[in-house]
């Protein structure tokens, strides 16, 4: 396996990140919340770039995995800058496939960096998430400690005990698409689980209603869930992959 490498970012901390050596566009894997970059579908892309010679990075957020930082002081605007470093670090023309939360990212990147963001893949992707999924589906005495004292820790068989903090719903309301359109230069490909019970896939909707300036596909998926981690699925997204990288938008400067 790759070294991982580090990336200096702001305050004195740093991104750890994998690369794997290929030609074409990098694609860029962009995790989800409290997810690193050895989950099932971050290592079937490792492994899909070293059998067809893609150029592909695979990191962990801010206060995830093996990147510096106080879960704490996590924002969705952090995450935002930090990816927008590794672009930057990289080098265009990139593909971010954005998983969940990534795909809130992945947008949000995409719109910073047109000229070097050549297509997108989104998973599941959860953009505003914070104000439209997670607040409204907290218990009624979550959301008053968080408001009362600042915090609370959250119990979650899933992701384990993590605490929220009212900066990070106050703060992601800077970062909120849908209340206006997203203008993106870039096509995307969108896979959504059908039976996805955290991201239900009539966000989605919203989210292609908004989207203007290209091409965009939704492809839903019967029985996924927001994992879409099985095998099928896994084909699915490389093959989603593969099919953006092979598009002719990106041009390199001279």
């Amino acid at each position: 396996m790759d070294a991982i490498e580090r990336l200096d970012t702001q305050g004195g901390h740093a991104l750890a990140y994998r690369r794997v050596e290929g030609a074409g566009p990098t694609v860029l894997w962009i995790g989800g919340f409290r997810s690193d970059m050895e989950g099932t579908k971050a290592l079937a892309l490792d492994a899909a770039a070293r059998e067809r010679d893609w150029a592909y990075v695979r990191y962990d957020h801010f206060a995830h995995g093996q990147s510096s930082g106080a879960w704490t002081d996590a924002t969705i605007g952090r995450w935002r800058e930090d990816a927008l470093a590794l672009i930057d670090h990289i080098g265009g023309p990139v593909i971010p496939v954005g998983s969940s939360m990534g795909g809130w990212v992945a947008l949000h990147a995409a719109l910073a960096r047109p000229q070097a963001v050549a297509g997108l893949v989104l998973i599941n992707p959860a953009q505003d998430f914070t104000e439209r999924l997670m607040w409204p589906s907290l218990q009624d005495h979550e959301r008053q400690a968080i408001l009362r004292d600042g915090q609370a820790t959250i119990a979650d068989p899933g992701l384990g005990d993590y605490v929220l903090t009212r900066r990070f719903f106050e703060e992601a309301r800077d970062w909120l698409l849908l209340d206006r359109p997203i203008r993106l230069e870039a096509p995307a490909h969108i896979l959504q689980g059908l039976r996805d019970d955290v991201v239900p896939w009539r966000h989605q909707v919203e989210l292609i209603e908004r989207l203007t300036g290209a091409d965009v596909t939704l492809e839903r998926i019967e029985h996924g869930d927001h994992r879409l981690s099985d095998p099928p699925q896994i084909a699915r997204l490389i093959a989603a992959v593969e099919a953006m990288r092979r598009r002719q938008r990106w041009t390199s400067p001279a």
